[in-house]
Formats: C-alpha cells, structure tokens, sequence
C-alpha cells in the first residue's frame, strides 16, 4: 500500500517539474521568437520636385532701342538643386578648355540634381528589399541558459488539486538548463505581395525620374552654355564696334586738326566711342558672371578660367514633323514614363490595402539541443502553423484602403494633366522655333543693311557731304543689328535644345549640336 502511494507520489512530482519546465520554456521561445505581425500596407509617397529648368521664348517689349527689330526675348531658367553642383576632386588647375558634349558630361556628373535624383532611386532600392523581406523567411539561432524556481500554486499546482492525498511541494526549483536552437518564422500574405510589386514599380518610377533629371541637366548646361557663347559673341562684335568708333573719332579729330571740321564732330565722336567702351565693360562683365554659373552647374571651382571652343550655328537643320515630334514624347519622355509606373505603384499599394481584409498564414519552428548541461544535451523541436483572419480592427484597414484609393486618384489626375502638358511642350516648342527661324531671315537682312549704311555713311563724312551725326546714328544701327543677329541666333538654338527635351530627346541631341561649329 506504502508502495502504491509513493508511486503516485512520484507520479504527480514529475508530472509537476514536467509542467514548470514546459511553462520555462514557452515564455523563452515566446520572448525569443517574438509575435507574428500582419504585414501593413506600404503608402506611395507623393513626388517632390528638387528644382526645375526652363527654356523659355517670348515677344520682346518695346523699352529696348529703337533702332532695334528684335522681338524675340530668350531665356535658359535654372532653380533648385540643379543651379548647384559637388564639387570636382579632380578639378584642373588653370584654363581649361570646354566643348557642349564636355560640360554636358561634367554636369551629369556632378551636378546637384544628378546627386539627388541618385539618392532617391537608393531610398526606393532600399524599400523594395524592406517589401521583398516580408515575404522572405526569418531564421536565426538562439543560445541560452536558464535558472528558474517556480512557485506551483500561482499555476494552479496544489495538494488539494489532486484530492487532498499527496504531498505537493509548494515550490518547484532551483533548477537549471540550457537551449541552442535555430528558429525560422514566415509570415505569407497577398497584402506582402502587392508590396513587393508596389515597392518594383516604385523603383522603376524612380529610375525613370532621374532620366528625366539627366534630360533637365542636359537643358541646364546646354542652355547655359549657349548663353555663354552668345555673350561672347557680344563681347566680339562690341570690340569691333569700339575700333569703328575708333577709327570715326580719330578722323574726325584728323579734320578739326585741319580745319575742315568743327570741335563739335570730334566731340560727338568721342562721345560715341566712350559710349562704346562702356558698353563692352558691361558686356565683358556679363561674359565672366556667365562663365562663372556654368562652372556652377558643372562642380567647377568659381574662379575656373573657362574657354569655350565653339561658336553658335546659323544654319538649322529641317525638324521633324509636329505629329510626328508628339509621338516621339507621348512614348519616350522619361517624365511621363515615371508618371504611369508611378500610378502602376498606387494601383498595387491599393490592392495591398484591400488584402488586409483576407486571412494571412504564419509559420513558426526552432531545432536545437536542450539539456542541463552541454554535454548531456536532447535534440528537440517545434513547429506551428497558424492561419490569421481579419474579424474587427476598429477601421484601421478601411483607413489605409481610402488612404491608397486618394493617393491612386491624385496621381491618375496628374498623369492625365501631364499628357496634356507633355503635347503642350511639343507645340510650343515648335511655335519657338518656327519664330526665331523667321526671326533669323530678318535679323541677318537688317545686319547687312546696317554695315551698308554705316559704310555708305563714313564715307559721306570723310568727304565732308555730313557731319558725325550720320556717322553716329548709322554706328547705334549697326550696333543694334549686331545685338538683334546675336540674339535671334541664341533664341533659334535654344528653340532647338527646348524641342528635344519636349520630345524627350535632350541627352541624345544637345551634346551633339554644335560638332563642327
């Protein structure tokens, strides 16, 4: 009888380390592994716009000279990020010598909004492996040694819970063992697997945002660079319009001398010829502010002597069709192009929201040894499955649903707006160039026509049929007509550089238009 009851007696004893030791492990596994979570629903961010460039061609106000019949005022527009740059480690010492292909390549090296546009294909690189994570096991390994003393009656464990008739110790310990498991977790969802596909489209958007700010660059240092040329092209003509205004004051000043003229010719002379020094010191200046903002844009030093090796082309070859030049954007502009992936991403993200609803699977294991001590260790296992099912979340889900469906009609809108945008570009653009073309014809008529009558007027001078008025008004004239040629010529190749990058052709046009020039 003695026998039978201190069976029990063990019975119930290993029956109660049996159970302290399951519930020590448990918490342990529970604290290591750590509870599955529902995958949530990854948000497209709204775009922002680090800067913008802008070719811009309208009607010229009548303030200007009137000698002038330019109508044309063009200009290159560069904000944001992309007026800075980083600067060249490797930058040359001394002058250094610089064609549009050249300064083109520097730009999209180190300028700003390159730097930018790069960081942020990174950043969406980076949030797709996060969305493609979610569907990727966890495994890692856990080693731990555990000393524990339970008390058995806060689980319930008592003489009374087995009738009164055993002799159950109050507490259960001190007791030690050790763990080395490995663990694996998965959690399997269809809201994880719009992620992945939001988080892909959303990467190719981002790729395709930063052809377009290559394209943007390109237009920068393009436009820029015209300008600088252009300005020198002033610089050259002003020269020569001092060493006219020259050679007038020294023969006027020759005839006073002689008595045939008066001391008022040679004073209007010299008058004029100041005039004409002024002017080409504040054309100089603008020559050197100009090189300056290229070197900006292109991660050169300030200070960068800078020498432009081309000059501007006169003649411009025939542009493709307008239908034509409206396809070509509707298919290859980078900047409509990240616009769909971008609404493919809110599309995805949407139906991400919208699989909250339906049940995810989670899956849980660990494999290792247990024991007391290392050398005396049990191989042992565990595995769970379990299946989750969305009943009440207090509208979390509804909120990131109509969160998504707002983001996906904001883009679907903007997407539209900038087709429109985008065959707007085009036309313009043709409008621009089909204007300085014609602007062009007049322009160089009217230079001709003004070295004619400057000649024709010099002359009359020197034969003493005038006096230096005509020679002076006939000198502005043909100084206008040289601004006016000058002008007309930048506003026809920024017609041309604005019209590739409306049809999304900039970085394979511009770097090239000037060979041979």
């Amino acid at each position: 009888m003695k026998t039978r009851r201190r069976g029990k007696q063990l019975l119930v004893l290993r029956l109660v380390m049996a159970t302290g030791g399951f519930v020590c492990q448990e918490a342990f596994c529970q604290e290591g592994a750590g509870a599955s979570s529902t995958p949530k629903a990854q948000q497209v961010p709204l775009s922002q716009s680090a800067g913008s460039v802008d070719a811009q061609q309208s009607t010229a106000g009548s303030a200007g000279s009137t000698s002038s019949v330019n109508t044309l005022n063009s200009t290159i527009q560069v904000s944001g990020g992309f007026v800075g740059s980083i600067p060249d480690p490797k930058a040359p010492q001394g002058s250094l010598t610089l064609t549009i292909s050249d300064a083109i390549h520097r730009g999209l090296q180190f300028n700003l909004g390159g730097v930018i546009a790069n960081v942020s294909v990174r950043q969406a690189r980076a949030q797709r492996l996060a969305a493609l994570s979610q569907m990727l096991p966890n495994i890692y390994g856990t080693l731990t040694e555990t000393s524990a003393k339970v008390d058995l009656q806060t689980l319930g464990l008592s003489a009374s819970a087995f009738g009164g008739g055993l002799a159950v110790p109050t507490t259960l310990g001190p007791f030690h063992y050790y763990t080395a498991l490995g663990n694996v977790s998965e959690d399997l969802s269809l809201t994880a697997l719009h992620n992945i596909r939001q988080s892909e489209a959303s990467l190719q958007a981002a790729r395709m945002s930063t052809a377009n700010v290559r394209e943007l660059i390109v237009l920068a240092v393009g436009g820029t660079y015209l300008r600088v040329i252009a300005n020198k092209a002033n610089v050259v003509s002003q020269e020569a319009q001092v060493k006219q205004a020259e050679a007038s004051y020294k023969l006027a000043a020759d005839q006073y001398q002689a008595g045939t003229k008066t001391i008022i010719d040679s004073n209007k002379s010299l008058v004029e010829l100041r005039t004409e020094q002024q002017r080409l010191s504040a054309l100089r200046g603008d020559l050197l502010k100009e090189t300056m903002q290229l070197a900006r844009l292109i991660g050169l030093p300030a200070g960068q002597q800078l020498s432009l090796s081309e000059d501007l082309p006169v003649e411009v070859p025939d542009a493709i069709s307008l239908e034509e030049g409206i396809k070509t954007a509707l298919d290859e502009r980078p900047d409509l192009k990240a616009a769909r992936l971008q609404l493919k991403a809110a599309d995805e993200a949407r139906r991400a929201s919208k699989a909250e609803y339906l049940p995810s699977l989670s899956i849980n294991g660990d494999f290792g040894l247990e024991g007391i001590n290392p050398n005396k260790g049990v191989s042992a296992y565990q595995v769970s499955a379990g299946l989750n099912i969305h009943i009440f979340d207090s509208g979390r889900v509804r909120a990131d649903v109509d969160q998504a469906d707002a983001v996906f009609s904001q883009l679907q809108a903007q997407y539209d707006d900038l087709k429109g945008a985008v065959d707007l570009d085009v036309r313009q653009a043709y409008v621009d160039l089909q204007v300085a073309a014609e602007q062009m014809k007049v322009a160089q008529a009217n230079r001709q026509l003004a070295a004619e009558t400057l000649g024709q007027s010099v002359d009359r001078f020197a034969s003493g049929v005038t006096n230096s008025v005509e020679v002076v008004q006939s000198q502005e004239t043909v100084a206008a007509a040289e601004q006016d040629y000058i002008s007309t010529l930048f506003s026809l190749n920024l017609s041309r550089i604005s019209l590739a990058k409306a049809t999304g052709q900039a970085e394979q046009f511009i770097p090239n238009m000037l060979k041979g020039h």
